[in-house]
């Protein structure tokens, strides 16, 4: 025992390996939550809340009518492929959107009294009047923007429908958001 404390080769062996170790974990410590704060405070993410969707059949004109209210609550700006009625893609020229960061959409969105029609169409929204333009292609949101979407003849809705449960899906390159609603008749 006494030649075993005399021996200063083997405590200096073993408090260089401690300090090694702790070096080495500290270090790796410091490394992974560096990573972590660059992840997490830099990567920005997508994100869209879906409000007040509804779907109308027009009992008198018999043509049909989606709208629903898209708000970019992520931090960078998406691009949205497409939208879909009951699995079926709408077409882009039967879209009609409005955009909007300065006023809030607060009144639930009312069915319009024509079936739209051109290349753009006034809507009452929030109420006051406002000038939808019609899609040709993929349509961009910027990141805080609301978006008013008035979709012309979604699917295949018919009087049968009036009461189905319909899904509507919003898709971008990275997610795809849903909203189920029922199909209302309008007259």
């Amino acid at each position: 025992m006494k030649g075993f404390l005399k021996n200063k080769k083997g405590l200096s062996t073993v408090v260089t390996t401690l300090i090694i170790l702790v070096v080495s974990v500290l270090l790796a410590t410091v490394v992974t939550f560096y990573a972590v704060n660059v992840t997490t405070t830099r990567v920005e993410e997508e994100s869209l809340y879906l409000t007040k969707p509804h779907i109308w059949y027009n009992t008198t004109g018999s043509w049909a009518e989606a709208a629903l209210v898209i708000i970019n609550t992520g931090g960078k700006d998406i691009v949205i492929d497409k939208i879909t009625v009951r699995g079926q893609e709408c077409n882009w020229t039967n879209v009609y959107y409005w955009k909007t960061n300065t006023v809030t959409i607060s009144n639930d969105l009312q069915v319009t009294s024509t079936e739209l029609n051109g290349s753009s169409v006034s809507i009452t929204v929030q109420g006051a009047s406002r000038n939808f333009t019609r899609a040709s292609d993929d349509i961009t949101l910027r990141s805080g923007y609301t978006m008013v979407v008035y979709i012309k003849d979604p699917d295949s809705i018919a009087l049968n429908d009036v009461g189905v449960t319909v899904g509507i899906n919003v898709f971008t390159s990275n997610a795809q958001y849903y909203k189920e609603v029922n199909v209302e008749a309008a007259q």
